[in-house]
């Protein structure tokens, strides 16, 4: 019974794999490649994992090991997968012609290499209220 459950998790694993392969082959531009993998990235991983650590379950230190990937994958992948689309976007990767709305558009200083906030959200510490 245990081989078919660690069976279907690694099936189950592979097949978000292959999605995310999918997804970074078949999507148009960085930003919704960054999605489509880091999401079905780090669900296939954890189920991979989860596999592993049933497979040995006998074996605290490999079950642990496995938790700690799992941890690490869910921890570390949307960071990750953040920084590299906001460099995308700051060094100017084309965005797809078919996006609606660009939220960081005119809010970007390339000379001095600043975000700017939106209107209504710049309030200083002096505008804050006293009390």
């Amino acid at each position: 019974m245990v081989e078919i459950l660690i069976s279907l998790f690694l099936l189950a694993g592979v097949g978000f794999m292959f999605v995310a392969a999918l997804g970074l082959l078949r999507m148009p531009d960085l930003p919704i490649r960054l999605h489509a993998t880091t999401k079905a990235g780090a669900l296939g991983g954890g189920l991979l994992m989860i596999a592993v650590g049933l497979e040995f379950f006998g074996d605290v230190t490999v079950a642990a090991k496995a938790a700690a990937i799992i941890v690490f994958l869910v921890l570390t992948g949307p960071v990750a997968a953040h920084l590299i689309g906001r460099a995308g976007y700051f060094i100017g990767v084309p965005m797809w012609s078919g996006t609606i709305k660009d939220e960081l558009k005119g809010r970007y200083d390339h000379k001095t290499q600043t975000l700017m906030s939106p209107p209504g959200l710049s309030k200083t510490r002096d505008d804050q209220p006293k009390g």
